[in-house]
């Protein structure tokens, strides 16, 4: 991967978007939930885990034929495959959920724990995708800009967790669906305003004036 330059159609911003799938990724990756919740309200467990798997795979299918990445398209695949074998080993719904309301309290910690640490995550992964030959902590409004971002991003999912994890002890898988996507889409769409604002300032401060 080159480094971007001023001008450049294949920006740093555009790169992670293109890796994450885009703003149809996080379209994709809802269906399934609302598959799986809705099916959860009229049909046994075992029914309702094999349209949702049946359903992932088809949009896998379709996300490739249209062209998109691997890594990207497959990525929602693993994660419906992951959660449907828990449910399948613990015959209980809401553990449909289990593994995404931890992976948003181990990012919590991981972007609070880079903030305090002034290595902001959004900073790193912008300096990764320049090649590391920026001095991008040494500019205090390229820190600022990054640290702001990460800030969001922790916000985010540390909010994430605490809403969702409370429903799961409450047993209250359908909400659970509900929050799912309420607390997706809108929310990674605003984070991603964010980082994406913060690489611009990078970009400004760090290349554009060189």
């Amino acid at each position: 991967m080159r480094p971007t330059a001023p001008g450049d159609p294949a920006t740093s911003e555009q790169l992670v978007l293109d890796r994450i799938g885009g703003p149809k990724g996080f379209v994709y990756s809802t269906i399934p939930v609302v598959v799986f919740v809705t099916g959860n309200l009229f049909l046994p467990l075992t029914a309702t885990i094999s349209i949702a798997v049946a359903v992932a795979v088809a949009i896998t299918v379709f996300r490739l034929l249209s062209g998109e990445r691997y890594t990207s398209a497959a990525g929602g695949l693993v994660g419906v495959a992951v959660a449907a074998g828990i449910v399948m080993l613990t015959d209980s719904a809401k553990n449909y959920f289990l593994v995404g309301i931890w992976a948003c309290f181990a990012g919590f910690i991981l972007t609070l724990v880079s903030v305090l640490a002034r290595w902001p995550v959004t900073g790193i992964i912008w300096s990764f995708l320049h090649g590391g030959k920026y001095r991008w902590r040494g500019n205090r409004a390229v820190l600022r800009a990054h640290t702001l971002a990460t800030l969001a991003a922790a916000t985010v999912l540390g909010s994430r967790f605490v809403v969702q994890q409370w429903l799961y002890l409450a047993d209250n898988t359908s909400a659970l669906g509900l929050a799912r996507v309420a607390m997706g889409m809108p929310l990674s769409a605003l984070v991603i305003l964010t980082a994406v604002w913060a690489f611009r300032r990078s970009r400004h401060h760090l290349i554009a004036e060189h």
